[in-house]
């Protein structure tokens, strides 16, 4: 018996065993003692708890490479709609957004979207976070990223302008600060206001703070749309510059005009490495994106913040140049609206009963049910919202798609926030946050053959763990954490739509993370053996 102990905590027995490192499947037991890995390999013997998986598959638990479950951890910690399809992990602080610093305008941004929520913000740093995570727990793990977002909110407001040289260093200072706090680096959002109103000089100056910590460079690019090939190469530029890793997130060509974009997008991110840089990116398994409805609205219509953004949503005059803005297009904003055709923008959510009607329907039929143009319905409806709607946006190909989750480069992201069914009354979220990993294992290996299953779980474990360095995580292997997932590969599969989103895969039959069973026998056992994950465990 290995580890000095006379019986190991969990015996998984007879599984086929994918250790998260592309090697080729073999059966094998896996045991578990004092929340690591203790034995990979034939050996038996006595357990507390002994699984039988023979026909079934073992893996490392997922790592959702690109959630955004940073307040939903507090909100529904028992995180249901994650830990059902066999994530272990999730790497929070996308997309500009993150839980912390949550300093001046950045706490004033988050109070905004908690307000329903009923969430007490009693932090401003990050291991603030982690004690409010720590004081009543958390199913998964948690790997955070500081908000590019954040740290412009933090100094500048919500502004459109550049930083001046004091205010350039803050933002440094507090991104060091949540870097000596375990973060494992910076995300951006350059499609979104503040992120948009930043230039490269910003960024690269920032990512210069990354470097000193071993940090990666997450982007949103500026676009993926009209200017996706200039804002990957601007990514790169960033990357280089700074001598950082690079992730280029949700990876997609946006549009029908854009459609096999990927092609080149890929190859130049495969030139990028053989140039010496280190770039990757996540991915989703779906033709269509989800955001904000206020996303649709030209960025220099947010700048001041919500308020003025509203404000002059409610002016005739500014309405008629937003109109034709929105119909013509501007330098440097990405008309989604456009991109997607208001018939393929479904409204996912809304703060308020009173357009929970408009919940499932397109803005084309919304528009056309209150008899006004698309774009008078959507500033009508973020003025009754004050901000608060949420839609999905039908606008990738199927084949760029495919490309990206085939490439060596990719790994596995939702783009979501964790979902308590209990609690999502009214709204209809992007099925993504149900059925990312599921889809991914049943249509894309089982049913299509994209990938092999030893691809697919590399691109949901090691492969994200080695690439954001999250160490211990990601692979069954002795001495590691004893994040496991046991499914059935013949019956995983998502089952979650876009009319239908609140519905649980099946197939995930058991879920360790830090060797305690949070799913058994496919329900959830009400367990929080999670942590918010330190970066500076092992940094040199």
């Amino acid at each position: 018996m290995e580890r000095g102990t006379d019986m190991w905590d969990v015996l998984i027995a007879g599984g086929m065993v994918y250790d998260g490192t592309l090697r080729p499947g073999r059966r094998a037991n896996v045991a578990i003692a004092d929340r690591y890995i203790a034995h990979v390999g034939d050996e038996d013997g006595p357990a507390r708890l002994r699984v039988e998986a023979d026909g079934l598959a073992v893996a490392p638990g997922f790592i959702d490479a690109h959630s955004h479950s940073d307040l939903a951890a507090l909100v529904c910690p028992d995180l249901p709609s994650k830990v059902r399809q066999g994530v272990t992990t999730e790497v929070i602080g996308q997309c500009g957004i993150s839980a912390a610093p949550l300093v001046g305008a950045a706490r004033a941004q988050a109070e905004r979207r908690v307000k329903e929520w009923k969430v007490d913000l009693d932090w401003e740093d990050l291991e603030g976070f982690r004690r409010a995570v720590k004081r009543q727990g958390v199913a998964a793990n948690l790997a955070c990223l500081v908000g590019h977002g954040n740290l412009r909110l933090a100094v500048l407001g919500p502004e459109d302008r550049s930083p001046n040289d004091t205010e350039l260093a803050r933002m440094q200072q507090l991104l060091a600060e949540g870097m000596q706090q375990g973060a494992f680096g910076m995300s951006t959002g350059l499609i979104y206001p503040p992120g948009c109103y930043s230039r490269t000089p910003e960024l690269e100056a920032l990512a210069r703070v990354l470097a000193d910590y071993g940090g990666v460079y997450v982007t949103h690019l500026r676009s993926e749309g009209d200017g996706l090939l200039e804002a990957l190469e601007e990514a790169i530029t960033v990357g280089r510059s700074a001598g950082v890793r690079v992730c280029i997130s949700h990876h997609k060509a946006a549009g029908k005009p854009h459609w096999g974009k990927t092609r080149q997008t890929l190859r130049r991110m495969e030139e990028a490495c053989e140039e010496g840089g280190e770039i990757f990116c996540d991915v989703y398994p779906y033709t269509a994106g989800s955001t904000s409805l206020g996303a649709l609205v030209p960025s220099w219509a947010h700048s001041g913040g919500m308020e003025q953004m509203l404000r002059r949503l409610a002016d005739p005059e500014q309405r008629v140049i937003l109109k034709r803005q929105m119909a013509e297009g501007i330098p440097g904003w990405e008309n989604l609206g456009g991109m997607a055709g208001y018939d393929n923008v479904l409204i996912t959510r809304t703060r308020s009963p009173a357009n929970r009607q408009a919940v499932g329907m397109t803005v084309a039929e919304w528009a056309a049910r209150k008899g006004v143009d698309p774009r008078d319905a959507i500033f009508d409806l973020l003025l009754e919202e004050r901000g608060a709607v949420g839609v999905v946006l039908f606008m990738m190909d199927e084949e760029d798609v495919r490309r990206v989750i085939a490439h060596p480069l990719s790994v596995i992201g939702s783009d979501a926030s964790a979902v308590d069914p209990d609690q999502a009354e009214g709204s209809k979220p992007h099925p993504r946050a149900y059925g990312t990993f599921p889809r991914v294992l049943a249509r894309y290996v089982r049913e299509e053959g994209l990938l092999s299953w030893e691809e697919a779980i590399h691109k949901m474990t090691w492969g994200t763990a080695r690439r954001l360095g999250l160490r211990g995580r990601g692979r069954l292997r002795r001495g590691d954490c004893a994040d496991v997932v046991v499914f059935d590969p013949a019956r995983v599969a998502d089952l979650a739509t876009y009319t239908e989103p609140h519905q649980f895969p099946t197939g995930i039959i058991h879920v360790f993370v830090n060797g305690t069973a949070v799913v058994f026998d496919g329900q959830p056992t009400g367990a929080r053996p999670g942590e918010v994950l330190d970066s500076r465990q092992g940094r040199p």
